[in-house]
């Protein structure tokens, strides 16, 4: 048994109803019951609230693991330059444009190796954790 409600919408929102009812070929009574069943259920409200906390706590952990990514590529980029500086000796002033074609050279060089790897999807983290693995076997 139902019970008839009687009861006026703005045009726009009459609109709204009728073309939505329309695509979707059920009766705009169903619409509006369908509506109504969500809107006053309690349930609802809470399964909304559970499913954003859901995908906070994975943006959450994917922020994380940014930042931890971040960090391990700080840090080997400075260990590297620390290192390159400490351990390259300056040139004298006849040596430098052979160097400086070189450097140009193994830079091209590195640029494609980069494409390379990052067209594979090779990560240095990756990497890492298999030398690490590797390592304690």
């Amino acid at each position: 048994m139902r019970t008839k409600h009687t009861f006026r919408l703005p045009p726009e929102l009459a609109g709204q109803l009728a073309d939505y009812a329309c695509r979707k070929r059920v009766p705009q009574a169903l619409v509006v019951e369908t509506a109504l069943s969500s809107f006053l259920s309690l349930d609802s409200s809470e399964r909304a609230e559970a499913a954003l906390g859901r995908r906070l706590d994975r943006i959450t952990r994917q922020a994380d693991r940014l930042e931890r990514h971040l960090a391990i590529t700080n840090e080997a980029l400075a260990l590297f330059i620390r290192f390159w500086l400490t351990a390259t000796p300056p040139l004298p002033d006849t040596a430098q444009p052979a160097a400086q074609a070189k450097g140009r050279e193994r830079y091209e060089s590195f640029v494609e190796a980069l494409g390379r790897r990052l067209a594979k999807g090779q990560t240095l983290a990756a990497e890492i954790l298999q030398d690490i693995q590797a390592t304690k076997e």
